[in-house]
């Protein structure tokens, strides 16, 4: 009996996954278990196991196609059977082609067919004398309808400005070209990228290379283009910010480091600490360990924490579960475990859905804070900024404190503003005193 494969779900936030690879075709014999195709999800790709043992009948949905989750992508059927065929899922459209490339495999255009303007007889006489282009005048009557008098303001005031897309005015401004001169073959009259290339090719034909370049918004970096905008769009943001005297923090980790010298396994950093910190004064603010789904704010007991890892195509979050119940030694390691793994593209679905709360370190830009965005449905994200030494107040006196500025994006739609500061305020106060983690 044929057998209908379909779009995982993985993790709650999952709505749809893209297909990379097929790794059977139609006709190939496959077993329940094996693996039959490739899926990008959550910035990461998985193996996707048939369901079914017997004859791979149909692909519906061709590599590079995005579907949404249930939906059916592939058909098994038993040796001979003959199922009904599903309509099948468009593949995405490629990737727009460069535009040098698009102008020297460009075929030429055919003349545009002169098309009826509707005028008054005054228009059109005056236009004649005056050697005015109907087509190029926008009227200002019914229709549409050009009159004598938008016959004279074109004449003396000249065409409007040229349409064109955003694309194609930023490339032609950054080449200094005059865009009153080129003719746009887009849709209306609008001047397209196409349009621009062929120009500057024609000015410059012994250049190989256009002068901008652009490349396709796709994999990994297109999910978090998504994913931020989504965001934003989705919640009501709010951030506020803390200047922490880490100097405390900064000798415990360094007697941490010393204690742990010839064991190369443990190498505590400030983030391991500050995500041991932040995990034990969740458990203080539930709001703010808490995940918006649809219509209910869910409570976690437990601290799943995101660790936010920088790659070259992306940002990535791995989630360290149970954080709350780990130690320093434990979190650091693992933390350590789960970066590797992000950087070698070896991360699980597991290991980066179901977190509860994220902490994003760009201490090592030298950047002093900024306004992280939060990672739905998660209701809050800690930003960290680096380290600094400079003077402050301490005990009354002027002292050179070791200072740390951090950031707490949250979702006003889930907590106000006094529990979220009341949240940070704790936190600092844990930096401050690192025995107060330990209560």
């Amino acid at each position: 009996m044929a057998v209908k494969i379909k779009m995982p779900k993985w993790g709650l936030t999952m709505k749809e996954g893209k297909i990379t690879k097929w790794l059977k075709k139609e006709g190939d014999r496959v077993k329940k278990g094996e693996p039959l195709f490739e899926v990008e999800t959550e910035k990461i790709t998985n193996l996707v196991e048939s369901t079914a043992e017997g004859i791979v009948f149909q692909i519906v949905a061709p590599a590079g196609a995005t579907v949404p989750i249930e939906t059916v992508v592939a058909v098994v059927a038993g040796e001979g059977e003959q199922p009904e065929r599903i309509e099948g899922v468009p593949a995405a459209a490629e990737a727009v082609t460069p535009a040098a490339e698009t102008v020297r495999g460009a075929q030429p255009e055919k003349p545009r067919e002169a098309k009826f303007v509707r005028a008054s007889p005054a228009a059109r006489r005056l236009a004649k004398e005056l050697g005015v282009d109907l087509a190029s005048v926008t009227g200002s009557g019914p229709d549409g309808r050009v009159s004598e008098e938008d016959v004279k303001k074109f004449h003396e005031e000249g065409p409007p400005a040229p349409k064109i897309t955003p694309l194609a005015e930023e490339m032609a401004k950054q080449a200094g070209l005059d865009i009153s001169t080129l003719t746009g073959t887009g849709e209306g009259g609008k001047i397209t990228r196409e349009d621009v290339a062929r120009a500057l090719e024609a000015k410059a034909p012994e250049k190989e290379a256009a002068p901008v370049r652009s490349i396709p918004l796709s994999g990994m970096r297109r999910a978090v283009a998504q994913n931020m905008h989504a965001s934003l769009h989705n919640t009501a943001q709010l951030t506020t910010f803390v200047e922490v005297d880490v100097t405390e923090m900064v000798r415990f980790r360094d007697k941490i480091r010393e204690e742990y010298k010839n064991d190369p396994s443990v190498k505590v950093s400030f983030n391991d600490i500050i995500v041991m910190a932040t995990s034990r004064v969740l458990k203080r603010f539930p709001i703010m360990n808490s995940t918006l789904v649809g219509e209910e704010i869910l409570l976690h007991d437990a601290v799943h924490m995101g660790v936010a890892v920088a790659l070259p195509d992306g940002l990535i979050v791995p989630v360290l579960r149970n954080a709350d119940k780990k130690g320093l030694l434990q979190i650091a390691r693992e933390v350590r475990e789960l970066a590797r793994k992000a950087r070698e593209s070896a991360l699980t679905v597991e290991e980066v859905t179901g977190g509860t709360f994220t902490i994003t370190n760009v201490s090592m830009f030298e950047v002093d804070g900024f306004t992280p965005i939060l990672k739905p449905p998660e209701t809050g994200i800690l930003g960290v900024g680096r380290t600094k030494d400079k003077p402050a107040v301490y005990n009354g006196a002027i002292a050179i404190r070791t200072m740390m500025f951090l950031s707490l994006t949250f979702d006003h739609q889930v907590a106000d503003g006094a529990p979220a500061s009341d949240f940070l305020q704790t936190l600092a106060r844990h930096l401050e005193n690192p025995s107060l983690i330990l209560a």
